[in-house]
This record gives C-alpha cells, sequence and structure tokens, in this order.
C-alpha cells in the first residue's frame, strides 16, 4: 500500500525529536500549522507544554535511551499506525580540545548525534517499509562537510551522519522511502551555550586557554546575529510535501558561503580560514 498523495507527500504522521526549542520547536510549530498530527519528542517535556498547547502529542524521550525509543515508536504505532515522517533532529555539540576530552564525553557524543539516531530509525522502517513510502529527514550541518576550530567531536558525528544517510538513501530506495539531509548553516539558537558552555570550565586553564576563551566569546557572539530556526523548520517542511525531494538542502546563515568556499579551496587554504576564525 502506497501511501503517497498526488503531490508526492507521505502520509501525515510526523515524528520531531529534539523538540522542546530551536530548530525542533520550530519545525514542530510548522507542520502543525500545515495539518500534520505532530508527536514532539525531547528529554524537556516542560519546555514543550506549549507545543501540547498547540495540538502536539509531547513525549518525554533522551534519544540515548533504549526503552524510551521503543515506547515511543510503540505508542505511535498502537495511535496512529505508525510514522510516516520521522525528523532526526535532536543532537548536541561537544566542542574543547581533543587532548581535553574524555572518551567517555565523546562516546555520548556520537550515541546522541549517531547511534541514537539510527536506532530510532531502525524502528519506525518496517512500518514505512510495509506502507511502501515515508521519509526519514536528518538534520545534519554544514559541519558534515567542513571543520571549526575546537569541533573534533562534533564535526566528527556531523560527518558521520552523512555518510551514513547517504548509504541509507541507497537502502531504502527500493521502498518508496526517501532519505533527506539538512544542513544549516548559522541558526540563532541555544547551540552556542551548550556547545561552549562547558569548553571554559574543562579547559580555562589547559594549554589550550587562549583558543578557548577566544572561540567561546566568538562563538556567543555569531549564534546571536544567525538566521532564525523558521528558516529550517520550512525547509523541513518543504522536504516533506515535494514529490521527488532533494536529497540535500541547505539553508540558513552563511551555509552555501561556507559550503562553496569549502569546496573551492585546498586543505591548507581553507587551514588559513579556520586560523583567521580563531584569531
Amino acid at each position: 500500500m502506497n501511501m503517497r498523495n498526488q503531490t508526492g507527500a507521505v502520509g501525515r504522521t510526523v515524528l520531531v525529536t529534539g523538540a522542546s526549542a530551536g530548530i525542533g520547536k520550530a519545525t514542530v510549530e510548522k507542520l502543525l500549522g500545515e495539518g500534520y498530527a505532530v508527536y514532539a519528542a525531547a528529554r524537556r517535556v516542560e519546555q514543550m507544554r506549549d507545543l501540547e498547547e498547540q495540538g502536539a502529542v509531547v513525549l518525554s524521550m533522551d534519544v540515548a535511551r533504549e526503552e524510551d525509543l521503543v515506547a515511543a515508536v510503540d505508542r505511535i504505532a498502537t495511535e496512529r499506525g505508525g510514522v510516516d515522517v520521522l525528523v532526526n533532529n535532536a543532537g548536541f555539540g561537544l566542542f574543547g580540545p581533543v587532548e581535553d576530552i574524555t572518551l567517555d564525553e565523546a562516546r555520548y557524543q556520537f550515541e546522541v548525534n549517531l547511534f541514537g539516531l539510527a536506532r530510532l530509525t531502525q524502528l519506525v522502517l518496517p512500518y514505512m517499509r510495509e506502507q511502501g513510502a515515508g521519509r526519514v529527514v536528518n538534520v545534519s550541518s554544514v559541519a558534515g562537510k567542513m571543520y571549526t576550530p575546537l569541533g573534533a567531536w562534533y564535526h566528527a558525528t556531523k560527518h558521520a551522519l552523512e555518510g551514513w544517510s547517504d548509504c541509507l538513501r541507497w537502502e531504502l530506495k527500493p521502498f518508496g522511502i526517501d532519505v533527506i539531509i539538512i544542513e544549516p548553516g548559522l541558526i540563532s539558537t541555544e547551540f552556542g551555550d551548550v556547545a561552549f558552555g562547558p569548553v571554559a570550565k574543562r579547559s580555562g586553564g589547559s594549554a589550550y586557554a587562549g583558543i578557548v576563551n577566544s572561540m567561546a566569546e566568538r562563538m556567543n557572539r555569531s549564534v546571536a546575529t544567525g538566521s532564525p530556526p523558521a528558516v529550517i523548520a520550512n525547509t523541513i517542511f518543504k522536504a516533506i510535501r515535494v514529490r521527488r525531494p532533494r536529497t540535500r538542502y541547505v539553508a540558513g546563515k552563511y551555509a552555501r558561503l561556507a559550503l562553496l568556499i569549502r569546496s573551492l579551496v585546498t586543505d591548507r587554504m581553507f587551514d588559513w580560514f579556520v586560523d583567521r576564525m580563531a584569531k
């Protein structure tokens, strides 16, 4: 049974992770306004009460906890039959010098940004295959195609997500399921505080203190001037509703410029740009 309608869009049940703030919350609001049945999932349930009032079904979910993922998918299967569109948005940025970050911290970065996302995708795929349609939207970043100072572990997860998504897209094409990568640029969210807030505490007295303090200040200023999360929410909606979506969508401040520069210059030349950014 193929659930695509005349516009090419799949069914109307959407699960959005990381929905308590930023891109996730804006995406839930956009899709609710467009008539979708939206399940909004995040750890901070109290920050989604406004989404509940707008009509979303709010789920408590830590994407690193198997029981949370299974419970969410089972509930949606009971209430709606299954997930038609999965928006894998949950994630965070672990920034700091590689030498100063413990491997346990690095593993958790991968657990949230890649493995939790992958497990949730596994759980929703049987329903999508059965109905012969579905969309998996993975919110990556321009960080998946380039690099910035102190972002080794965060960039590693996004580079991995890009390759994982490409392979998954090929595997799922025969079943009528699309895999779409969203690559935001600079977006005005709480990302800067979450990513660089702990860095000064961890490395403020280390050999990397100079670059750490400089980048923390620069990041906080930059994020404040980024595009609003609604820019990405609108992009996700476009990717969901069109008959033949692109494999990648690039949106947000500096996104296209950053990827263009990275594609045109050598590694050493891009190192020079990164050096200027750091200083």
